[in-house]
C-alpha cells in the first residue's frame, strides 16, 4: 500500500511513522519550505500521548528532547494555591508528562519517520485532491497518487472542504496566546504552574536555567498580528496580568519572545473521510486542553492500527468510529477550560472557591480517563519505501 501525508507536523510525522510501521510506503508532503526552524512555543505530553509515541516506538527520543514535569499547580488571583496534582497522568501512574518545544517534537517524529523509511518534500502545498482515486493536486503543478491520502493539513486544512463543501470554517476563540522565555527569575522545577487570573491564563514552567512561560489573553476582537512589534505583545502581556506577582516578573524578564498564536475553534467536522482521504489532528478536530498533540499520536496510531486490519474504506470507517466518541469528550473538555480563563472577576472567584473545594477529592477520578488510554499498533513490519508516482 502507498500512502500519501499531506503535513509535516505532529499529526503528519505521527501518521508517516505509524504507517511505515505497518508495512505502507510512505511519502509526506509539507508547504513550509524550511523544514527546520521554531514551530511554535511549547507543549507538553500527557501519559496518554506517551504510551502512543511508545507504541512508535519513539518515546524516548522525544522524552530526550524535552524534560519531565511530575507536577501542576493551579493558582488563582494572587497566587492563592487552588491545588496540586499529578501533571497528565494519575498519580500512581509512572510515567511522567514530558514538556518540550514544539519544534523538538516535530523534528523528533520526522527523523523517526525518515529513519523508518518515510520520504518528506518540503515547499509544496496541496491546492486539491480526487478522493475517488486519491490523487493530489499541488501549488507547483506536480501531481501524485496513493491508495490513501492522510490529510494531516491542520485546523486551515484545504482537503477538508474537499471532502464537504459544507464543513464548517474556524472562527476566533476570544482567546490569544503570547509567550517566551524568561531567565533571572527563580521558579520550582517539575511543576507546571497554571494562573487563572487577570484577563485570562497565565502558564509557566522552569526548563533548565529558563523559565518558558505563555500568557493566554481574553480578547473579544480577534488581534492584528501582522507588523505588530514584540514590545507591543510583551506590553498586552504584562498589562494583561499586572496584578499577579510571578506573572508579572516573569513578563518583565523575557529575553525572547515566540511568534503570538491567535486560538481558533471549529464546529465539529461531520465528515472525516470519503473515498481515499481521511483527516487527522486538527483537519478533523481541533481539541485544546493541553491534549493537542496527544490527540494527534492517538489518531495516528489509532489510523495505522485500522489501515492495518481492514481495506480502506472499511478501515476508515473503524477509524472515525474508534476516535469520535474519545474526541467529543475531550473537547468538552477543552470547553470548559476555555471557559475558565475566559471568566470575569465574580465568576472567576466562584470557581476558585469550588476548585479549592473539589480538586483534591475528584480531579483525578475526573480526569482518570483520559490518561488511561494505552494506542497500541498490530505488529511491526517495515517495508521498502516507494517513489511517488507523479506526472
Amino acid at each position: 500500500m502507498r500512502i500519501i501525508v499531506i503535513g509535516g507536523g505532529v499529526a503528519g510525522a505521527a501518521a508517516a511513522l505509524a504507517m511505515r510501521l505497518i508495512g505502507a510506503a510512505v511519502t509526506v508532503y509539507e508547504a513550509r519550505a524550511d523544514p527546520g526552524g521554531e514551530v511554535g512555543s511549547f507543549v507538553s505530553l500527557a501519559a496518554n500521548g506517551l504510551r502512543g509515541l511508545e507504541a512508535l516506538g519513539c518515546a524516548e527520543a522525544v522524552r530526550r528532547s524535552g524534560f519531565d514535569v511530575p507536577r501542576q499547580r493551579m493558582r488563582g488571583s494572587g497566587g492563592l494555591l487552588i491545588g496540586d496534582v499529578p501533571r497528565g497522568r494519575r498519580s500512581a501512574d509512572p510515567l511522567i508528562s514530558v514538556t518540550l518545544m514544539r519544534a523538538r517534537l516535530v523534528t523528533a517524529l520526522r527523523e523517526a519517520a525518515a529513519d523508518a523509511g518515510a520520504v518528506f518534500r518540503f515547499g509544496d502545498r496541496a491546492v486539491g485532491a480526487d478522493p475517488a482515486t486519491g490523487e493530489v493536486a499541488f501549488a507547483s503543478g506536480l501531481r501524485d497518487r496513493a491508495d490513501l491520502v492522510v490529510a494531516a493539513d491542520g485546523i486551515w486544512s484545504v482537503l477538508r472542504g474537499v471532502l464537504d463543501a459544507d464543513a464548517p470554517v474556524p472562527e476566533y476563540a476570544g482567546l490569544y496566546t503570547v509567550s517566551g522565555v524568561s531567565q533571572g527569575v527563580a521558579t520550582d522545577p517539575g511543576v507546571f504552574d497554571l494562573t487563572l487570573a487577570g484577563a485570562g491564563a497565565f502558564i509557566h514552567v522552569r526548563a533548565g536555567d529558563e523559565v518558558w512561560w505563555a500568557a493566554q489573553i481574553d480578547e473579544r476582537a480577534e488581534p492584528e498580528r501582522e507588523g505588530v512589534a514584540d514590545a507591543e505583545w510583551t506590553r498586552r502581556a504584562a498589562a494583561a496580568f499586572a496584578d499577579e506577582a510571578v506573572p508579572s516578573r516573569l513578563v518583565a524578564a523575557t529575553a525572547r519572545l515566540h511568534r503570538p498564536v491567535v486560538h481558533h475553534v471549529l464546529d465539529e467536522v461531520p465528515v472525516w473521510h470519503r473515498g481515499r482521504i481521511v483527516l487527522i489532528g486538527d483537519a478533523a478536530h481541533p481539541v485544546g486542553a493541553g491534549q493537542g498533540a496527544s490527540m494527534a499520536i492517538e489518531d495516528a496510531v489509532a489510523l495505522a492500527g485500522a489501515v492495518a486490519s481492514a481495506p480502506v474504506p472499511e478501515a476508515l470507517d473503524a477509524y472515525a468510529a474508534q476516535r469520535r466518541p474519545r474526541i467529543r469528550k475531550v473537547i468538552r473538555t477543552a470547553e470548559d477550560n476555555r471557559g475558565a480563563k475566559r471568566a470575569g472577576p465574580a465568576a472567576r472567584r466562584a470557581r476558585e472557591f469550588m476548585m479549592r473545594l473539589f480538586v483534591p477529592l475528584v480531579y483525578e477520578r475526573a480526569t482518570g480517563w483520559l490518561y488511561d488510554h494505552r494506542p497500541a499498533l498490530p505488529e511491526r513490519k517495515v517495508a521498502d519505501a516507494a517513489a511517488p508516482q507523479s506526472d
